[in-house]
């Protein structure tokens, strides 16, 4: 098998992978043992994704389609993947509208928590619409009418509007027709109305009942036919050509402006819209009846998420669950001293969300307060507009210390947030830079240099699986490695110096890095356990990743199969590889978990005859992880670390009965199930390391 020319069926499709992946993410949603508000928030997710899903994903079939590209890995021509992906995503859409109106939204009515369109309001609950309409709402409105004088406005990308349809003259003598509404960013889209006037302690209404109960008083003495809301999804993929600009951040903030009015790629509109409105808005767009979503509810569900999220009832939620500090690392948190020690003892291990990013923040805290501590250095991907960690680095900087970030302005909308801190840093006198042109820097890494008794430095590190975004921690499964072990502290400042400077690869003694060895060594690893299953010896590959995607990687896992090796993968979200095919990979098995917490972290594991290798890693096995990031995978060297890992990661994973689904060679998932005892991972590390 070849890299360079890969047989079309030996890989999944990537988009419909990606698709698939929100059906397991939407039977979370249908599945009644969910609770409700939860079941709503799982619903939002799918809205949220799908998103993405058609701003980057499928703008770049169409761009593909527009540059005449030939057939991807799968065999697909991008039209044909456009069609697949059409037909797939409208069944996945109409799934959701019937699960809110059909069973989220009368369970949550039922609980006391509802949403109330115009037909349910009594006459109490419409005066108070009216009031809120004409104080609130119609002031920030600009109606367009569309004649000569008033051509099409500009739509932002995702941006709620409303097509109106309208008869009669107006004051200037001109007929009416059609106008465009578009709602302002600055307007809610959901509205809590007050207890007394719902009726219900937790009682909402959209903007859009409000917009269709009143929009005849946006058009005195003209005939309202009908009002129809609609949005319009544009590709959001950022253009910056990084050889031709001299400084990334200020061409970055420039390309920012556009994105809203990329091409566009996807119209969702209301479903009783008149044709001749749904053809005059794909005209608009130059789309067609492959790009129209018709929907029966509100064009955006992921605006829902705000009634999940203010809606204070426990009892409709997954049980509270706080995440644990491991006691020896609550009192190593007490001075700086204390926590350069207890990492100088031994590495430490944290898996976030059942334990908590509370020790990181720590460390942080650690290095930036201790006047011993002369050197901090850490990457950025992600972080949140309000970082607890970055302000720590202001502060650091303030004080003296040498800081310097490696802030990756390219991460797919955060680029804004991390512009900010960029800034920010800068004020204070922090080393900024942005890492390797053309690689992003995917690496999450934060080093610091500390002398110690006799003046000697001695380096303290964390290394994970996610990123440094104390929120995100609560919510995504990571791994995380606190420690100062000399091979690999040194390896780290190796990176930070091929990041900030120039020179020649420098061969690192234990880390793995992309784009030079991770991809290699991966190979490698793989073949030396086909070897050994030939040699008739013991093999076994595990690995525990968001993506699956390189076409080596997979043809040396399907030689690895054959040659008699057990493949486990673990593979939250797309995997193009085909599993259980007899003769190529009936050795491999591909699961994916989802429920409670986002499953984020990247682990590998090979048996290596006896002496059984783990690396934690922020790589996913994708073409991009390999050959166009900056991404690091750290060894696990504790041998009680590594045994805690491979049992956390993989021993419960492949026991679970209640999160798992199992691929098929078709792409298709299907429930695992086992007579043996329910497990429930998430609620068994949660028991495991929290004490629940």
């Amino acid at each position: 098998m070849s890299s360079r020319s890969p047989d079309p069926e030996l890989f999944l499709n990537r988009e419909l992978a990606l698709l698939k992946f929100n059906e397991r993410v939407l039977a979370q949603a249908d599945n009644p043992a969910t609770p409700p508000l939860e079941r709503l928030r799982f619903l939002c997710i799918v809205g949220s994704n799908l998103d993405e899903f058609f701003e980057i994903r499928v703008s770049s079939l169409k761009e593909q389609l527009r540059q005449g590209a030939g057939a991807g890995a799968d065999g697909k021509t991008p039209e044909e993947a456009l069609q697949a992906v059409s037909a797939l995503a409208k069944q996945i859409v109409a799934r959701q509208y019937a699960l809110l109106d059909g069973q989220i939204l009368p369970q949550l009515r039922g609980a006391g928590v509802a949403l109330l369109r115009v037909p349910d309001w009594n006459d109490e609950q419409r005066a108070w619409a009216r009031e809120v309409f004409r104080h609130d709402v119609m002031p920030l409105l600009t109606p367009i009418a569309l004649d000569p004088a008033h051509p099409f406005p500009r739509v932002y990308n995702k941006s709620l509007n409303f097509i109106v349809s309208l008869s009669g003259r107006d004051a200037f003598g001109r007929n009416a027709g059609i106008a465009i509404v578009q709602a302002p960013r600055a307007l809610p889209r959901v509205l809590r109305m007050p207890p007394e006037v719902a009726g219900c302690e937790y009682g909402y209404t959209m903007l859009t009942s409000l917009m269709h109960a009143f929009v005849a008083e946006l058009f005195p003495g003209m005939q309202v036919n009908g009002c129809y809301q609609w949005r319009v999804t544009r590709n959001s993929d950022l253009f910056v050509d990084e050889e031709e600009i001299t400084n990334l951040r200020h061409a970055l903030q420039g390309e920012l402006t556009q994105r809203h009015f990329g091409d566009a790629v996807r119209l969702e509109l209301e479903a009783s819209t008149p044709p001749e409105l749904e053809r005059f808005l794909q005209r608009e767009f130059g789309l067609s009846a492959i790009d129209t979503y018709r929907v029966d509810g509100p064009v955006n569900l992921s605006r829902l998420m705000q009634i999940a999220n203010e809606t204070r009832r426990p009892d409709l939620l997954f049980s509270d669950y706080r995440p644990a500090i491991p006691a020896d690392l609550v009192a190593a948190a007490e001075t700086p001293a204390a926590m350069f020690a207890a990492i100088a003892e031994r590495d430490r291990l944290l898996h976030h969300p059942y334990q908590a990013f509370q020790p990181v923040i720590d460390f942080l805290t650690a290095a930036a307060s201790d006047p011993n501590v002369v050197s901090i250095k850490q990457t950025i991907y992600r972080t949140g507009e309000d970082s607890e960690l970055m302000r720590l680095l202001v502060a650091a900087a303030r004080s003296g210390k040498e800081v310097t970030v490696v802030v990756e302005l390219m991460a797919r909308f955060d680029e804004q947030t991390n512009i900010h801190w960029a800034a920010r840093l800068e004020e204070v006198g922090a080393h900024v830079v942005y890492g390797v042109v053309g690689h992003k820097t995917h690496a999450k890494m934060v080093l610091v240099l500390r002398r110690e008794e006799g003046g000697q430095i001695r380096r303290y590190g964390h290394l994970g699986t996610g990123n440094y975004h104390p929120r995100t921690a609560r919510l995504y499964t990571d791994f995380g490695l606190l420690t100062a072990n000399r091979d690999i502290c040194e390896d780290m400042d190796r990176v930070f110096s091929q990041l900030t400077g120039l020179g020649e690869r420098r061969q690192l003694k234990a880390l793995l890095q992309s784009p030079f060895s991770l991809h290699d060594t991966m190979v490698a690893m793989i073949r030396a356990e086909a070897q050994q299953a030939r040699a008739g010896k013991r093999a076994r590959i595990m690995a525990k990743m968001n993506s699956l995607l390189e076409p080596r990687i997979i043809e040396e896992l399907y030689q690895a199969s054959q040659a008699g090796v057990r493949i486990d993968l673990i593979v939250r979200g797309v995997c193009t590889l085909r599993p259980g095919v007899p003769g190529l990979s009936e050795k491999i098995t591909v699961r994916s978990i989802v429920g409670r917490f986002l499953e984020h972290s990247r682990v590998y594991y090979f048996y290596n005859g006896g002496d059984e290798k783990v690396y934690l890693s922020s790589a996913d096995w994708m073409d991009r992880n390999f050959f166009r990031r900056v991404e690091i995978a750290v060894p696990v060297l504790d041998p009680k670390l590594r045994k805690r890992v491979i049992d956390e990661a993989f021993t419960w994973a492949l026991r679970d009965t209640e999160l798992s689904w199992l691929q098929g060679p078709d792409g298709n998932y299907h429930r695992a199930r086992s007579r043996r005892a329910k497990v429930n991972l998430h609620d068994h590390l949660m028991h495991l390391l929290g004490g629940v």
